[in-house]
């Protein structure tokens, strides 16, 4: 089994991803921030959409669901929480459940935290996953919704997939999160991806994916039981010292 992954910028700062399970030719869109660019994609790719996976309700999420709906017949996959939107999913989803896309077999993870029903999508035969806004490139989410403890539990399922699992996440902030990190952490391995950062954004270039191998050594979000003590919360419980990196990134002004 292989699967295509067709990424793209859209609104202001967001990638879509369209996704094609290469055995059947059908397609799946990830979240749906902007209808009109979607479907030029999809158009342009000459892609059948058979799937709608949402991640979340946030508009820049799901908002292009009844557009794309209507011009493909593609039916519409989420979390119960879609429905804020205006219109439930066609078939609600939590974590541990399986979506099929032709052969392609997408588990869908618990990733609450950012919105409190937030779910990833890991397809194993492709080594993907799509993590919405849980997870970013040296960054995590907003608590909007949830919990510390519950973003960082969240962050620990996402975690524990293999380490050279491309992650797909919404949001081109990479740059930002790099200068927080560096506010927070020293780490060699971070100053070296920090800079390669820089220069790729320069370039015009996307930072997304990263892997799951990548985050671990230089998220500071993920390394925050290491962080602890820069913290002031040594010997804190691992959620803590998360929140306490949380707080500092939301009033950070670098």
């Amino acid at each position: 089994m292989s699967i295509t992954v067709h990424q793209f910028p859209c609104l202001s700062d967001n990638y879509g991803f369209l996704v094609r399970d290469d055995a059947s030719g059908l397609a799946a869109c990830i979240d749906t921030p902007d209808a009109a660019v979607i479907l030029r994609e999809l158009n342009a790719l000459g892609w059948k959409l058979d799937l709608i996976l949402n991640t979340h309700w946030h508009p820049d999420h799901a908002g292009g669901n009844a557009e794309i709906k209507a011009a493909t017949g593609a039916h519409v996959i989420g979390p119960a929480e879609v429905e804020r939107i205006g219109q439930a999913p066609d078939r609600i989803v939590a974590g541990s459940d399986i979506v099929a896309l032709g052969e392609t077999r997408f588990e869908v993870i618990e990733s609450g935290g950012h919105t409190l029903g937030h779910v990833a999508y890991y397809a194993p035969a492709g080594d993907v996953a799509f993590v919405g806004d849980t997870l970013f490139a040296l960054g995590c989410g907003r608590l909007f919704e949830g919990t510390p403890q519950q973003m960082w539990d969240s962050l620990q399922r996402l975690a524990e997939l293999p380490d050279d699992t491309k992650v797909y996440c919404a949001h081109e902030y990479t740059a930002s999160n790099a200068r927080f990190a560096l506010s927070v952490d020293d780490a060699p391995a971070l100053k070296a991806r920090a800079g390669d950062i820089f220069a790729a954004r320069e370039r015009g270039e996307w930072t997304v994916p990263t892997t799951i191998g990548l985050e671990k050594a230089t998220n500071p979000f993920l390394r925050a039981p290491a962080l602890a003590g820069r913290m002031g919360l040594s010997g804190a419980p691992d959620h803590e010292a998360f929140a306490a990196i949380r707080a500092a990134k939301d009033s950070f002004k670098g």
